[in-house]
């Protein structure tokens, strides 16, 4: 059984899609294509560009969008772009021709990829409306599975709100897992950790639920080492989980894999510590390379599969799981190709490892038929 453990389904950017507004949500849209690492350019001519200058920070709001941007969709490329001092300008954040990605979509990707099941992740910057995650679901009951989405920056502030939306998501409207990115707390609310005390009331509660919980986790905020930043919110994850052992955790993506390339971009550079936080718990972790560095390695990212190879050892196969982002990773390679690397190249991997990577530990993890 070959189970994605990462795909999502959303709706355009310009949509409503459970933001109070379409232009809230084109909003989100603008603050991540100011920071995502893919390159901006011009469409004129395609010369390069500075994306970050779709912000307008302040010392309050380093993020803050800039409105004399006119961020906006192009149907006619089926694009995001905006404007700069007159002139058009884009990224290749979404892959082309993708301004929605539609259950039906996303299941006729997996069935020419040869994907039995695939668990849809969410994001505030796609679509936020766990009633339209649950009808993905239910048009394909046994195909996909969801995550609910959570407002992380209400947690602090909201607990007993928040805890009842996720409560509905999960008992009412029957998703399977909950996703917990800390990083729009830490912009939006100024949270320092995803385990501090007045986080506790929504963590006592939601861990009652028995579902899994994935966290998509970035540095800790004032860490200038990205790599050690990483670590430290590991190390934080890693306590967390021994205070709910009974919690079914991962970490989604895999570690930052861009910022442990050495500087010619050549190698990773793996070390002792990065492990440390696996060790006395049961935090699972994604495996998932192309869409993190497509754009540096080729097909069939023979770089990748040494790091491969270390997490098997110091995590184990019983606690990863393939995952791509799709159709995020369609920017770089295939759907099957993001298959192919782990299944024609890993020599490495035993029969019982290729088969935990590919689907048993995620058919474990979310409870799927069979499993």
């Amino acid at each position: 059984m070959i189970i994605d453990s990462h795909v999502y389904c959303f709706r355009a950017p310009d949509a409503v899609a459970g933001h109070a507004s379409a232009a809230e949500h084109l909003g989100y849209w603008q603050w991540a294509y100011a920071l995502h690492h893919q390159p901006a350019f011009r469409t004129r001519d395609r010369a390069p560009a500075d994306s970050r200058l779709l912000l307008d920070p302040t010392p309050e709001d380093p993020f803050r969008p800039a409105r004399d941007r006119d961020f906006r969709v192009d149907r006619i490329t089926n694009r995001l772009v905006w404007t700069v001092d007159g002139e058009e300008h884009t990224k290749v954040y979404l892959p082309p021709n993708t301004l929605e990605f539609g259950p039906g979509a996303c299941i006729a990707e997996m069935d020419y990829a040869g994907v039995d099941w695939a668990l849809m992740h969410v994001d505030q910057a796609l679509d936020k409306d766990n009633d339209f995650f649950a009808a993905c679901v239910r048009a394909f009951p046994d195909r996909l599975r969801s995550m609910a989405e959570v407002d992380e920056w209400r947690i602090p502030t909201e607990p007993d709100a928040v805890i009842a939306e996720v409560t509905d998501a999960i008992l009412v409207k029957g998703l399977h897992a909950i996703k917990i990115i800390p990083e729009y707390a830490y912009r939006l609310a100024r949270c320092s950790s995803f385990d501090e005390p007045t986080w506790r009331p929504f963590w006592d509660a939601v861990v009652q639920l028995k579902v899994p919980i994935f966290f998509t986790l970035g540095a800790t905020p004032g860490w200038a080492d990205e790599r050690a930043g990483f670590v430290n919110e590991l190390r934080t994850l890693q306590a967390w989980s021994q205070r709910y052992p009974e919690t079914r955790v991962s970490v989604t993506h895999g570690f930052p894999w861009r910022a442990f390339l050495d500087g010619g971009r050549r190698r990773f550079e793996l070390t002792d510590e990065m492990w440390d936080p696996f060790k006395d718990c049961g935090i699972h972790m994604e495996v998932s390379f192309p869409v993190r560095v497509g754009d540096i390695f080729d097909y069939p990212y023979r770089q990748c599969l040494p790091v491969l190879d270390a997490m098997v050892e110091h995590i184990g196969a019983d606690r990863l799981m393939w995952g791509t982002d799709m159709p995020f990773q369609n920017r770089f390679c295939t759907y099957r190709q993001s298959r192919q690397y782990i299944e024609r190249y890993t020599g490495f991997l035993s029969t019982e490892q290729l088969g935990a990577i590919m689907g048993g530990t995620a058919a474990r993890l979310l409870d799927l038929p069979g499993s």
